[in-house]
Formats: C-alpha cells, sequence, structure tokens
C-alpha cells in the first residue's frame, strides 16, 4: 500500500477507534456503576444496548447526509454530538439519565463507524479496500487491548465518571483531525442529494440484493457474537473467576487480539485465494471453534485459561470475516455507497442488539451460558451465509 494510503487508513483508523473505545473503557466500570447507582448489573447493562441501538439506527442518517454533503460535515456534527452527550454521562445522577445519555452518545458515534467506510470506497476498491480497512484495523485493534485498561486505570484514582472525562478529551482531539487534517474524498460532482424517493429506492435495491443481504447478516451475528461478550464478561470473569477490573482488561485484551490479528491477513489472503474462499473458511471455522468452546465447558471444564483460549481462536476467524464482508458488500455499489454502509451498519447493529435480548433471559453470569450465546450467533452467521450466498464454498458436511 503507498504511504499516503497508508496516511489515510492510519487517520481512519484514529477516528473510528473513539467508537470502541466508548464501549470497552467503560466495560471495567459496569459493576461499580450498578453499585453507584442503584441498579441491579442487568440495569447497567442497558446502558450498553442503548448505546448499540442508537448507534445502528443512526447510521442511516450518517450515510446518504455523507452522500449528499461530503464526508467532513457528517463526521463533524456526529462528533459534537457525541462530546456533548459524553459530558452528560459523566454528570448523570441517575441510571435512566446515564442510559439516555449513552444513547445520544451512540447517535454521535455513528458516523465515525459509517463516513470512514464511505471514505474508503471513495479512494480503492477489491482487494486494495481490504488491505485499507485491514491497516484501519490496525489501529482499532488498540481498543480492546488498551481501553479496558485505561479504564480501570482511570478507577483506581477517580472513578466511573472520569472515564467519560477521558472520552470527551478523545472527542476533541478527534474533531481537530477532522477539522484540520482529514481531506474530503468526495467531489461535488458526485454528491447526490437527499431525496426520500432515492433513498427508499437504493434501500429496495440492497434489501432484495441477495449477495448484499447475505453478506450483512453474516457480518451481522458476527458482530452480535461480540455484543453477548461484551454485555457479559465483565459480570462472568469478576463473578465467576474473582477478576479485579484490572485483570479483567488483561483477559478482555486477549480475547480481542486474536481478532484484531487475523484481520490483518485478510487483504493478503483475499489477493492470494480470493474473498469469498476467505469467508468460506473462516466462517466455518468461527462456527466450528465456537461450538466446541461451548461443549468443553459444558463438560465441566470450565477453566478461566480454556475459555479465553476458546473465544481467542474463534475471534481469529471472526477477524478474517469482518473486514472482507464489509468489502465485499459495498463493491458493487460505489454510486450509493454512504447508504449501503449505513444500512449495511444498521442492520448489524440491530441485529446485535437483538441477541443481546433474545439472550438475556438466558444469562446467570456463568461461562457456560455465555459461551453458549456466542456459538448461537455463530451458527446463525454460518447459516446466512450457507442460505444466502450458496455460491460460497462452505466446507459443510
Amino acid at each position: 500500500m503507498r504511504d499516503p494510503m497508508f496516511r489515510m487508513a492510519l487517520l481512519l483508523g484514529l477516528l473510528s477507534a473513539v467508537g470502541p473505545f466508548a464501549v470497552d473503557m467503560y466495560l471495567p466500570a459496569l459493576p461499580q456503576v450498578a453499585a453507584d447507582l442503584g441498579t441491579t448489573e442487568a440495569g447497567a447493562a442497558l446502558t450498553l444496548t442503548s448505546y448499540f441501538i442508537t448507534f445502528g439506527i443512526a447510521q442511516m442518517v450518517y450515510g446518504p447526509m455523507a452522500d449528499a454533503v461530503g464526508r467532513k460535515r457528517p463526521l463533524v456534527i456526529g462528533v459534537v454530538v457525541f462530546l456533548v452527550a459524553t459530558i452528560a454521562a459523566a454528570l448523570a445522577p441517575t441510571i435512566g439519565w446515564l442510559i439516555a445519555a449513552r444513547a445520544v452518545q451512540g447517535l454521535g458515534a455513528a458516523t465515525l463507524m459509517v463516513v470512514p467506510r464511505a471514505v474508503i470506497r471513495d479512494v480503492a476498491t477489491g482487494p486494495a479496500a481490504a488491505k485499507m480497512m485491514a491497516a484501519i484495523m490496525i489501529v482499532i485493534s488498540v481498543s480492546p487491548m488498551l481501553a479496558p485498561l485505561t479504564g480501570s486505570i482511570v478507577m483506581a484514582w477517580g472513578n466511573w465518571r472520569e472515564i467519560f472525562a477521558v472520552l470527551g478529551v478523545a472527542a476533541l482531539i478527534s474533531l481537530g483531525l477532522i477539522l484540520f487534517v482529514l481531506p474530503e474524498t468526495l467531489d461535488p460532482d458526485r454528491r447526490r442529494p437527499v431525496r426520500l424517493a432515492e433513498m427508499a429506492a437504493g434501500a429496495r435495491k440492497l434489501l432484495t440484493d441477495r449477495r448484499f443481504m447475505g453478506l450483512t447478516m453474516i457480518g451481522g451475528f458476527g458482530i452480535a457474537s461480540f455484543f453477548v461478550f461484551l454485555s457479559t464478561a465483565s459480570f462472568v470473569y469478576t463473578s465467576q473467576y474473582g477478576l479485579s477490573p484490572t485483570g479483567f482488561s488483561i483477559a478482555f485484551a486477549i480475547n480481542a487480539v486474536g481478532f484484531f490479528s487475523a484481520s490483518q491477513l485478510a487483504g493478503p489472503l483475499a489477493e492470494k485465494f480470493g474473498m469469498e474462499r476467505v469467508i468460506s473458511l473462516a466462517i466455518t471455522g468461527f462456527a466450528g471453534l465456537a461450538l466446541m468452546t461451548t461443549l468443553v465447558v459444558w463438560a465441566g471444564v470450565d477453566a478461566l485459561p480454556v475459555v479465553i483460549a476458546g473465544i481467542f481462536m474463534a475471534n481469529a476467524c471472526l477477524g478474517l470475516v469482518m473486514p472482507t464482508t464489509m468489502v465485499m458488500a459495498l463493491d458493487p455499489h460505489p454510486d450509493i455507497a454512504g447508504l449501503a454502509s449505513s444500512l449495511g451498519g444498521t442492520i448489524q447493529m440491530l441485529t446485535g442488539g437483538l441477541m443481546i435480548a433474545v439472550t438475556g433471559p438466558f444469562m446467570d453470569n456463568s461461562s457456560a451460558t455465555m459461551v453458549a450465546a456466542i456459538a448461537l450467533c455463530a451458527a446463525l452467521a454460518w447459516v446466512s451465509a450457507l442460505l444466502s450466498l450458496p455460491r460460497l464454498r462452505l466446507r459443510a458436511v
């Protein structure tokens, strides 16, 4: 990849990392939030659910906006909304206030998911775009490795409210990068005014595109598996295994390393074997390893190293799936890249939120239920590929 492309990927990665940081940095604080605001663990988890739901829905706004007015303006608007909501979250006196602030925070952070994808589509396609997406993952990979640890360090000298103060500083830095460093990549003659009729037509085209929907649902159930892990891991690791916030941060980082390390291989493997082949093998590995981990834990071998190792291997396969499906879903739709990015992102985020709601009543803060829910999401991702994308060479028996 040429240096300018790598620099662009690095910049987009820094911006894209803010949203995950707002989730991952906050995870060690969930038990403290529950105690401080007088709510249950389920109530504290709602602060994640509200973030994810609005994060998904808002993507339908930023995508068309990015197609109509360019890439930079939606980024500025979203980051300002995120900053205001972050301040409100830091001052939250009740759990209801915090849930609402997190919902608004998700509204703002969504722009940092949608617009960078559209920027990639502006400057690269095919394996080159997959490489660029993988380069972005290098930066994003810092989030699950450092964000929870950073959150636990902040909690060591303060409490969960200071975590939002740090996020506010990150939002200010992001705003500066957008205003003074990021170039506008959508030429005026390529911009499309926001017309509801055209949006409806574009959405209908995408929703009836078997390939687009198949790739989107593969990614959606893959993201859902990670959401289930995010919403339960802090309680499982601290309650069942007795880890401190710092210990949880380290365990969480190990689980996340598999995903982001493998994502760096997505581009080279796609060039060598083809993107479809990579997805077919990786999604099969993801489902198989998640199921194997569940069977091992249910058999009574539920030691912490076993759980960490199983999720690590499954996430490594998922790391090959996510950037590849994103690129393949957008490639055939350059004229509506913003809409395709936002619609795909919305479907995936809502799928993740739905799976949290479906599996939530069965969660008992044990590793057995956590890995079973992850395996369910992995199986649904595999079935989505098998049913929706028959051309994929799945290793089905």
